[in-house]
């Protein structure tokens, strides 16, 4: 098996986190799957992510009870909670809901914490088919600096492969197609602290052997971030996607910062090989969230905000995952998600890099498959202007049909210089075709 058959393009879906923390429900899962069954999937929207602690009873808000009881197995894997997940009952654990997800031609995927439960360690479960228990292969001294639910697991320790191997089994037994591993691509020292990070290189690769030993094709997706430039080559060699970002949510500043992180990571997108952006804060959000004071709302960003946001990360071909509770999308927004020509970009599109940024300009190029050039010109001020590009920057010679993407409209001839109006932290995303 090889991993990055698993991510021929970047995933495009939907995670619960932004909408419900960790609280989320079979109920919600299920009504998104329907939403996106019924009106999305024709667009290439096809994973439904159920976020973090899906094993926590209490759970309530994007708020974490600490030290809670998990609920677990007698391996000492965590398992849904069935007060929230009624179809988990019986040790059914997720495979009803993957089903269900299945059956409408989608895909299923859960968040895990990286290492082992602490209450497992401390309850001292066996390894599932080893002689080893579980306090000899965690690491007590490895915690998440922001959640109590786990010990990391010490990738030096006989049984730790077997531990992990147990895990991906339980989950390739549900059906589940797409694990979003988190704690792992940066470990915090403290807490938000980037002067402070760690790479979990060692359990990263204690699940990659995992993934491929269970036979089963689970994208592996790791959080937090932002990772490290330094690790690229060992992200690409054992995961498909990974932040390059701490948590994004609905601001512009969030949107700026992306700039510079996916001009440092472009040469990186590959083939099954997804520097992430995180998700997409559009629509409403924070249902049941909390996160940086702010409660449920629809998206702060302006809609021109949000075509800049879409336009970045398409041409950048970061992995798309909706954060919006979707049976209540308006029309606007359903208009960004149904945008086949902007989506396609993530499919038929290559290459693409930063060709210029100035104090208020920013322009991105990609080659499409046959020869055809996508430009995204930014306006990065705080007023609309009138920003040019010369077809020398951009390395084209002749003249060549304008196409808006946004808009589908076709605007006429160019042979020296690429020249629109754009407003107000929005984008003007062209197609050029050889005339």
């Amino acid at each position: 098996m090889n991993k990055n058959d698993f991510a021929k393009y970047p995933p495009m879906g939907w995670n619960s986190w932004d909408c419900y923390g960790a609280a989320v429900t079979e109920k919600e899962l299920r009504q998104n799957a329907d939403y996106m069954a019924e009106h999305l999937k024709e667009h290439g929207w096809e994973y439904v992510v159920c976020d973090i602690q899906w094993y926590e009873p209490t759970a309530d808000t994007s708020h974490y009870h600490n030290f809670a009881d998990l609920c677990m197995d007698e391996y000492g894997r965590v398992i849904p909670a069935p007060n929230r997940f009624p179809s988990a009952a019986d040790g059914k654990g997720f495979g009803p809901i993957a089903e269900y997800v299945h059956s409408k031609g989608l895909k299923f995927g859960i968040h895990i914490m990286r290492g082992i439960p602490r209450q497992a360690v401390h309850q001292n479960t066996p390894v599932k088919g080893t002689s080893y228990m579980a306090r000899q292969i965690a690491h007590p001294a490895s915690i998440c600096a922001w959640n109590t639910d786990m010990y990391g697991v010490d990738a030096t320790k006989p049984g730790a492969q077997e531990y992990y191997d147990s895990i991906i089994e339980l989950y390739a037994s549900w059906g589940v197609d797409f694990i979003k591993v988190d704690d792992i691509c940066v470990k915090y020292g403290r807490m938000n602290d980037e002067s402070a990070l760690q790479y979990g290189g060692d359990e990263i690769e204690l699940l990659h052997n995992a993934i491929l030993h269970s036979g089963r094709e689970i994208v592996l997706s790791l959080s937090p971030g932002p990772a490290m430039l330094e690790q690229a080559e060992h992200l690409r060699a054992n995961a498909n996607m990974w932040r390059i970002t701490n948590d994004l949510w609905d601001s512009w500043g969030n949107i700026m910062e992306m700039f510079g992180r996916c001009d440092s990571w472009s040469p990186y997108v590959s083939e099954g090989c997804y520097p992430d952006c995180d998700m997409i804060p559009i629509g409403h959000l924070s249902i049941r969230g909390c996160e940086h004071g702010l409660s449920e709302r629809w998206t702060r960003l302006t809609k021109a905000e949000q075509r800049t946001l879409f336009s970045l990360w398409c041409i950048f071909r970061s992995p798309l995952m909706l954060g919006c509770e979707l049976t209540d999308v308006d029309e606007w927004t359903m208009s960004l998600l149904t945008n086949d020509a902007v989506l396609g970009l993530t499919k038929h599109s290559h290459g693409a890099h930063q060709v210029l940024r100035t104090f208020d300009f920013i322009v991105w190029q990609a080659e499409g498959e046959h020869g055809e050039q996508y430009v995204a010109m930014f306006n990065i001020a705080g007023w609309p202007d009138t920003f040019s590009v010369s077809t020398e920057k951009l390395g084209l010679e002749g003249a060549w049909e304008v196409t808006d993407l946004w808009t589908g409209e076709k605007e006429g001839t160019i042979d020296r210089t690429l020249t629109a109006a754009v407003e107000t932290h929005g984008v003007k995303l062209v197609c050029l075709k050889k005339a």
